[in-house]
């Protein structure tokens, strides 16, 4: 079996940084004409996660 080198994958430090900043939210709506439940997701900053799932 081959083993891949941890060190071979270089991060950039800005990048991991700014990326600490996003969270995948994902919210469940109801369609009004079936009722089924259907998802919706997105990557948004921390800071506007209430917002997204207040929006109907």
């Amino acid at each position: 079996m081959a083993k891949a080198a941890k060190t071979a994958i270089k991060k950039d430090p800005k990048q991991s940084e700014s990326a600490k900043n996003f969270s995948k939210v994902i919210k469940a709506v109801r369609s009004s004409k079936s009722g089924a439940y259907t998802f919706k997701e997105q990557m948004i900053t921390k800071d506007k996660v209430k917002d997204f799932l207040s929006q109907k």
